[in-house]
């Protein structure tokens, strides 16, 4: 499957597995299974085209040998192509519970499927995420942008906070790509090195800068499985931070002015507004001053790269496009019945996303980069 094809590819799954479900519940029985109540007997497939949203789908029809199975499939798609693609859709990213995706695709094909049935098809749509998600990154990936946002999951019957790992990558033709979604107990060094190592033993390379917030963890991880790589804090994160070294009563006026740091088109730009940011607030806010004067260089890395690209290298608002579509979705959920749900959920969603991205325009000029390469320096 290639990467531009994977929703399509999961799609194709969904529905070659609802076929295959209806001719067992036709039969009374499974491939191959030996039954009393067996209804008769299957007699191979014949090939039939599907035009979709997502492209055209080849799908192989079960038969019988009687030639009394009849699938409601195609007419009611026929009939209701953009309902039957959002049902579809639905069922894709929901992963709640059996119970409802039973549902839907009852919805879908007018009868009634067994727990098993809708437990087969999400075990080969779960089986469809993975491959996704271990595909070969087989082009290089100047840029890596990291982030993490937490779900409710139960466990034992009480809700538990877990982190979503999400690491995206932009390629040398310029588009940005999903590169991996994890679930971890909580963002710890140990999970984000072995989410960064996964992803270099699935062929990660050439990355120049690493975008993310601050955590500790995350921190440590890239430098030590991307030592070659420069690390870039995200300002937005950093203002935050920045915020949290104020009182509440105070106003935020040198918070303003701070940010406007990040609008000069060079580094010493910046460093010159600074020295007068810290003349100006120094006095009034001494803690936020020599807080921000021991940290700030972290977040001026992105000016050593192409001035097009520093809107989007400054932050790791790239991601936020995809986190407030899992915010949106989730917020439905509430809380998921168990971590296999919340990873089908999150996963999905980012494919979703992921095949948006690469059919549009490019992103950023790469070709920039490749003639203002920044000279070598060690991550922060």
């Amino acid at each position: 499957m290639t990467e531009d094809g994977a929703l399509k590819g999961a799609l194709q799954v969904i529905l070659q597995e609802v076929l295959e479900c209806e001719m067992e519940q036709s039969l009374q029985a499974a491939k191959g299974e030996r039954t009393s109540g067996r209804q008769g007997y299957r007699s191979g497939y014949y090939g039939r085209s599907l035009i979709t949203r997502v492209g055209k789908l080849e799908l192989r029809v079960p038969q019988d040998r009687q030639g009394r199975f009849s699938t409601e499939l195609f007419a009611r798609y026929q009939r209701s192509e953009k309902a039957l693609v959002a049902a579809l859709m639905t069922m894709y990213v929901q992963g709640v519970s059996t119970r409802r995706v039973k549902l839907i695709t009852e919805e879908l094909c007018g009868h009634e499927f067994s727990a098993s049935a809708v437990s087969a098809i999400n075990a080969k749509l779960d089986e469809e995420l993975q491959r996704f998600f271990t595909r070969r990154l087989e082009d290089p990936f100047a840029y890596l942008i990291l982030d993490a946002r937490y779900e409710r999951v139960r466990e034992d019957g009480l809700g538990q906070s877990r982190a979503v790992q999400i690491a995206l990558g932009v390629g040398r033709d310029g588009r940005r790509q999903v590169l991996a979604v994890e679930l971890a107990a909580r963002e710890s060094t140990g999970t984000w090195k072995t989410q960064l190592l996964g992803l270099k033993e699935r062929g990660l390379h050439g990355v120049q800068v690493v975008v993310s917030d601050d955590h500790p963890g995350l921190k440590r991880a890239i430098m030590e499985v991307l030592p070659e790589a420069r690390w870039q804090r995200c300002y937005v994160h950093f203002l935050r931070n920045a915020r949290d070294q104020l009182g509440r009563r105070h106003a935020d006026d040198c918070i303003t002015e701070l940010t406007w740091l990040y609008e000069r088109h060079a580094v010493l730009e910046a460093r010159t507004d600074l020295t007068r940011w810290l003349e100006r607030w120094t006095e009034k806010h001494p803690k936020l001053c020599a807080w921000v004067e021991a940290n700030i260089e972290e977040t001026f890395t992105f000016f050593l790269l192409p001035r097009e690209h520093h809107k989007h290298l400054r932050s790791t608002n790239m991601l936020e496009r995809l986190n407030q579509e899992l915010k949106r979705r989730t917020l439905l959920v509430r809380i998921f019945p168990d971590e296999i749900s919340c990873l089908r959920l999150s996963r999905a969603l980012a494919i979703e996303i992921h095949e948006q991205w690469v059919e549009e325009n490019r992103y950023l000029n790469m070709g920039l980069l490749a003639h203002e390469r920044p000279a070598q320096t060690k991550a922060a």
